[in-house]
């Protein structure tokens, strides 16, 4: 058992570090010192109060942000639509220039009776042909190459000549023969028709005939056209040309020399 009296920490503490202070054997530690400097002036930035109006928008923002990039559509279409303006301006003042200059070779008193009689050709043109196309007949000839099937009952009744092939036996044959010294009326007997006789005969039978017939011809087709659908379009064209051509021509007449304006 330890009868030695307890010593005071703190003594014993001194004892073990030789009267020196703790804090002296302590590793020191390597300043930096940009870091140092770089430290107290964040310090001094923090504690020190910015003018938010006096500084640069780039110093105040801790987050940089890219500017948008703007594009203006304006400059280039008023340009574009200027030189456009002029182009057009500068081929009226052209073309107005030229008018002017020919002006003395048109003839200004004739435009009149030019306009006139170009109405009345058109509108004329129109009508005559619109009645021209009403009378027109389509005329053609259609070659026909066809086969007709033939299907019926022929019945014949007539008295014919026909001629045998070959010779032909009659057995028991009714025979009469008158001669000079004989006579035999009704006997029995057998002939022999010899080849090339010509019988005279009547046919009285019905005859079946299921054939086809091939057809070649040539057909000739002649259709009015004013006998078929197009005639009332081609009127109904000719009654809208006539108001203007007789406002135009009032003594208009048609392919008849009827009067057209009534």
């Amino acid at each position: 058992m330890n009868t030695e009296p307890k010593q005071d920490p703190r003594v014993r503490m001194r004892n073990m570090l030789n009267g020196q202070s703790a804090i002296n054997r302590l590793p020191k530690k390597k300043i930096d010192t940009q870091s140092t400097i770089s430290a107290q002036v964040q310090d001094v930035a923090n504690v020190t109060p910015v003018r938010k109006d006096l500084t640069h928008p780039a110093d105040t923002e801790s987050v940089p942000v890219k500017e948008k990039r703007k594009y203006n559509f304006g400059p280039p279409f008023w340009t574009i639509a200027s030189i456009l303006s002029l182009t057009i301006n500068l081929a009226m003042a052209i073309v107005l220039f030229l008018a002017w200059t020919n002006l003395p070779s048109l003839n200004v008193n004739g435009v009149k009776n030019s306009v006139t009689d170009m109405g009345t050709g058109l509108l004329g043109g129109l009508y005559t042909n619109f009645e021209k196309m009403d009378r027109a007949h389509i005329t053609r000839t259609i070659p026909v190459q066809t086969t007709i099937p033939v299907k019926f009952d022929l019945a014949l009744n007539q008295q014919t000549n026909v001629v045998l092939s070959q010779d032909v036996t009659i057995s028991n044959a009714l025979v009469t023969v008158q001669t000079g010294g004989l006579n035999i009326t009704r006997a029995l007997a057998t002939i022999v028709l010899p080849q090339g006789t010509n019988l005279p005969i009547v046919l009285n039978l019905t005859v079946p005939v299921d054939t086809t017939v091939p057809v070649s011809l040539n057909v000739d087709v002649d259709i009015p056209l004013n006998e078929t659908q197009l005639h009332d379009p081609f009127v109904g064209l000719r009654n809208v040309v006539e108001p203007y051509y007789c406002m135009i021509n009032p003594g208009a007449i048609n392919l008849d020399a009827q009067s057209i304006c009534k």
